[in-house]
């Protein structure tokens, strides 16, 4: 089963950008979906974006515009552009692919000036 390693949370500040990656110890080729969740504290985790195989997108309306998730397959990397962040948008994000269903241990992304 492939394992997943998110990176590129951080401290930013309002209007501010970041790039998250989930690198992934196989081949994802194959993989029929991937996203990105994140989970405030106190909400439940929540679904930001997704991609499939065939390069089909979809986003949270309150990111949408603001967001981009993209897939490498070459390099067996999902990615998250975060542009225009807002305090809205500090949470913990989690990557996820399947099936079968594998999570990322989570990157901490905090918006604060």
């Amino acid at each position: 089963q492939v394992q997943l390693v998110e990176s590129g949370g951080g401290l930013v500040e309002p209007g501010g950008s970041l790039r998250l990656s989930c690198a992934a110890s196989g081949n994802i080729f194959t993989i029929a979906l991937m996203g990105w969740f994140r989970q405030a504290p106190g909400n439940e985790r929540e679904l930001v974006a997704t991609i499939t195989r065939d390069g089909t997108i979809s986003y949270l309306d309150s990111v949408r515009g603001r967001f981009a998730i993209s897939r490498d397959n070459a390099k067996n990397t999902l990615y998250l552009q975060m542009n225009n962040l807002t305090s809205e948008d500090t949470a913990v994000y989690y990557c996820k692919m399947g099936p079968p269903n594998t999570w990322g241990q989570g990157t901490q992304v905090t918006v604060s000036s």
